[in-house]
């Protein structure tokens, strides 16, 4: 029997849609998309930059709080340059390696920092809850080991998402409709009829940032039960003007990340996926820094030290 040709092209490279081919629009995201990372990058180098000279900020909360904007950082250049720079050539297209790479730095990003989100509320939780045993609880291991930990759990996870959608077959569209690599939409233009190798990364992935979020809810109950006992409101609104923020933050950046990677897969695009996907790829690095650093009165005297020696050397 003679063998079967199938016509059948092998991808080499994606083309990453965006959000619209009309011009005005485009104009329009490119504007939004400098103006965000913009933000983002001036709010979180601002904060490595203050947490890292000032010695009085060499605690654990600044600790993690700097490793988070690092993350920060990581997650939203990622992303959107390569978007920009698509847009400012006309050339939407993204190499195959590329486009594996960004898969496993989007995924090593989003998971260290949930783990790290986690490791904070942990270290507010001891601090507001056990002050007394606070400097026991939190010492220098604890926060190293915390951070390894959030930086080889993210990597794992990463790692296994990227082996899991790249073991699949790209043999016909690849056209990706979304702004970057999004592993969804690349399941979606997929030729493999078996999914279950990325599937099951999934399952793992969304259980484990589940578990991550109970942690979290039950240490604020804890934290929102110690508060409640203070007796001066001044001292109330300040815990809740600090942790409401963050927790407001962890639930966008934690749910639209679940429902982007749960929704049932489809060929067909949607102006919904392109906005979730903002929702976990943009709003925590440009809100996080917000909500550490205006709202954080140690960081702004920290700043105005440093930018006083900067213009004082000038």
């Amino acid at each position: 029997m003679p063998p079967i040709v199938t016509n059948l092209t092998v991808v080499t490279e994606f083309i990453l849609m965006g959000f619209s081919t009309n011009e005005n629009i485009h104009i329009l995201q490119l504007v939004f998309f400098f103006l965000i990372y913009f933000c983002a990058l001036m709010g979180n180098v601002l904060i490595i930059m203050v947490t890292t000279l000032d010695q009085n900020l060499h605690t654990p909360m600044y600790y993690f709080l700097n490793n988070l904007s690092f993350w920060d950082l990581c997650l939203i250049s990622i992303t959107i340059p390569k978007s920009i720079a698509n847009s400012l050539s006309h050339n939407n297209s993204i190499s195959f390696i590329g486009c594996v790479a960004q898969v496993f730095l989007v995924v090593f990003s989003a998971t260290t920092e949930l783990h790290l989100l986690t490791a904070m509320c942990f270290d507010r939780c001891a601090a507001i809850c056990h002050p007394l045993h606070y400097e026991i609880i939190m010492n220098k291991d604890v926060c190293v080991h915390l951070t390894v930990a959030s930086w080889l759990g993210g990597g794992l996870i990463a790692l296994m998402h990227t082996v899991g959608t790249f073991s699949l077959s790209y043999c016909g569209s690849n056209i990706v409709h979304q702004f970057f690599c999004d592993i969804p939409q690349l399941l979606a233009i997929s030729c493999s009829e078996n999914l279950t190798r990325e599937i099951v990364p999934i399952i793992i992935s969304v259980v484990l940032d589940i578990c991550c979020f109970i942690y979290i809810i039950i240490s604020y109950v804890n934290i929102f039960s110690t508060v409640k006992k203070i007796p001066s409101t001044e001292g109330q609104s300040k815990a809740y003007c600090t942790c409401l923020p963050h927790l407001v933050v962890v639930i966008l950046f934690l749910f639209t990340g679940i429902f982007a990677y749960l929704k049932p897969i489809s060929g067909i695009p949607s102006i919904s996926d392109l906005l979730i996907s903002m929702f976990y790829t943009m709003v925590p690095p440009t809100v996080n820094p917000i909500i550490y650093s205006l709202r954080n009165n140690a960081m702004k005297m920290s700043l105005g030290r440093l930018l006083k020696i900067i213009f004082t050397k000038n």
